[in-house]
């Protein structure tokens, strides 16, 4: 999923902290050269393997590791199943207190601040090909060139709309920011819904819709190895996020829970969105609710369509006791056709891109949309800092969705506050 993934909850700061005092007794010194990986052994293995992972990912990994011990006699993984809103500190507290399983999967902004602890394996450079996977979903797992576990499966966000509605408005899927625009106006003007579109304005998810509006006017949010959200790039991304609450076409007073039944009702016409909410919206719209949605990609910005790219990887400690058994289960998961298995298990993507060629997924055309739109996705950099700037994206984002500051104080103050919390390395 994203960085704590899509069904995760708001995790306690209090992992950070334990974090942060971990990383200054024994983390890595940045400036060092990149930490050297070491080959695994392959062959035959076999004891056992102890896995972690998170929410109904993890509840189903349990049953679908039995095709690897089956293809891997003299194995035995066990899985533990645990929440994304405790997930990120017990890994903390199992890293201080030296008591790591072998593996564990991590949200996909966790790499660089688990890594700077130094208690990541790193990848094997004899186990995958990074050129395997979209080029997005390696970056979440690489710091200062090394990597740290392999990118299990990928999300990424492209626009959800209300086909019923767009047809009764005259209108089609929007390719640029100018066409978004006049194509939310005219849900709302003519195609009955009450709000033309549901952007997200509080914690959660804002920064993940913003991040592309940024990439897509051609900036970047660092450079020369620091943040840089106080750029003209960045001001027109945030002009452009604003232009939909400020025109009236997006809403700021969504009650908790009520998204996603207000695009269910007609109340929203669109919405930006992982894969996963296809089948939310499947499942509670009812059998007759497919044939009023679908999805398109992102609209173009002056540079690019660019979006974001989120999911979660599979790392192994370097504590780990039976290593060799722990990298060869990491590069099973990343095989073409257990990935595709994979999909078919919980609709999570792969990562593998080859894997998109599987029949399993091949024969889904709002899949497709999603394929694409991975290809130059993009993800924050993997700085160990990165959360806490992602909650600074977000209070300031709800002020500028609210009226209460400009793009460019929005955009200063990201920056200033960016500045003071600086890149963790």
């Amino acid at each position: 999923m994203n960085t704590i993934t899509r069904r995760a909850g708001v995790r306690a700061t209090g992992g950070l902290l334990a974090l942060a005092i971990l990383a200054a007794g024994c983390g890595r010194d940045a400036a060092q050269a990149p930490e050297q990986a070491q080959n695994v052994t392959t062959g035959k293995v076999t004891g056992e393997v102890t896995v972690w992972a998170m929410g109904e990912e993890g509840k189903a990994l349990g049953t679908f590791v039995k095709d690897f011990e089956s293809a891997n006699p003299g194995v035995k993984v066990n899985v533990t199943a645990i929440g994304w809103d405790v997930a990120h500190d017990k890994i903390t507290a199992a890293i201080a207190g030296g008591a790591t399983p072998d593996v564990s999967m991590i949200g996909s902004t966790w790499s660089g601040e688990l890594a700077k602890t130094g208690a990541l394996d790193p990848t094997p450079p004899n186990l995958v090909d990074k050129a395997a996977f979209f080029p997005g979903a390696w970056q979440t797992v690489e710091l200062n060139g090394t990597a740290y576990g392999v990118p299990w499966y990928v999300e990424t966000r492209v626009l959800y709309y209300r086909t019923d509605q767009a047809k009764k408005a005259g209108v089609e899927p929007p390719e640029t920011w100018r066409e978004f625009t006049e194509f939310t106006r005219a849900l709302k003007d003519k195609g009955g819904a009450k709000d033309g579109f549901q952007q997200s304005y509080t914690l959660g998810a804002s920064w993940q819709e913003t991040l592309p509006l940024i990439w897509q006017a051609g900036g970047e949010i660092v450079k020369d190895g620091r943040y840089t959200f106080d750029t003209p790039e960045a001001v027109t991304a945030l002009k452009q996020y604003e232009s939909l609450f400020k025109q009236k076409l997006a809403p700021t007073n969504t009650a908790e829970g009520a998204f996603p039944q207000t695009f269910i009702k007609g109340e929203v016409g669109g919405f930006f969105s992982g894969p996963w909410m296809i089948g939310v919206l499947n499942n509670d719209g009812g059998p007759d609710f497919k044939d009023k949605f679908d999805v398109a990609p992102y609209p173009k910005g002056p540079v690019s369509g660019t979006s974001f790219i989120g999911g979660s990887a599979m790392a192994v400690f370097k504590k780990a006791k039976n290593r060799d058994a722990a990298w060869t289960f990491l590069q099973w998961l990343s095989e073409p056709k257990v990935q595709a298995k994979w999909y078919t298990t919980v609709k999570a993507l792969p990562a593998v891109q080859v894997a998109w060629q599987e029949p399993e997924l091949t024969a889904d055309k709002q899949l497709a949309v999603f394929g694409e739109q991975l290809k130059d996705a993009k993800t924050p950099p993997p700085f160990p800092t990165w959360e806490q700037v992602a909650r600074v994206l977000e209070a300031e984002l709800e002020k500028l969705a609210r009226g209460a500051q400009t793009p460019e104080q929005t955009a200063k103050s990201i920056q200033s506050q960016a500045d003071t919390i600086g890149t963790g390395l």
